[in-house]
């Protein structure tokens, strides 16, 4: 293994170590506030890149502003979008937005977070 991604693999496992200890801090702190412990997610870092398609951010980032739907359809279309549900083709998410031309890169992204949901992205296993 290289160098470099043993750096990596040992920060990403420091990190979830640090995510769990915050969790039992968290659940403390609950607890003591209300006298009962409420369920807090802990959310594993992805070490190995499992995580198909790419966030919608980097797709508008390609991307030059104001936009037609049908131009993005075009240049970036077949391109996987991360959703809760999974990966999906941008073309399949712009399908359920009614807005036809995009004045502002936070007004696309914005209508295609409403059009996939809000969620945690899963985690392919190998």
């Amino acid at each position: 293994m290289k160098r470099g991604k043993l750096k990596s693999l040992d920060l990403i496992e420091e990190l979830n170590h640090y995510a769990e200890n915050g969790k039992s801090m968290a659940d403390k702190k609950e607890k003591d506030r209300k006298g009962e412990k409420v369920e807090i997610d802990v959310i594993e870092l992805d070490i190995d890149g499992t995580v198909d398609g790419a966030p919608i951010v980097q797709i508008a980032s390609r991307l030059t502003w104001p936009q037609e739907k049908s131009e993005i359809i075009r240049k970036e279309g077949d391109e996987f979008v991360r959703t809760p549900k999974g990966s999906v083709k941008l073309r399949e998410l712009l399908e359920n937005v009614d807005v036809k031309y995009f004045s502002k890169r936070q007004v696309f992204i914005s209508e295609l977070e409403m059009a996939m949901g809000k969620g945690a992205i899963p985690i392919i296993e190998r």
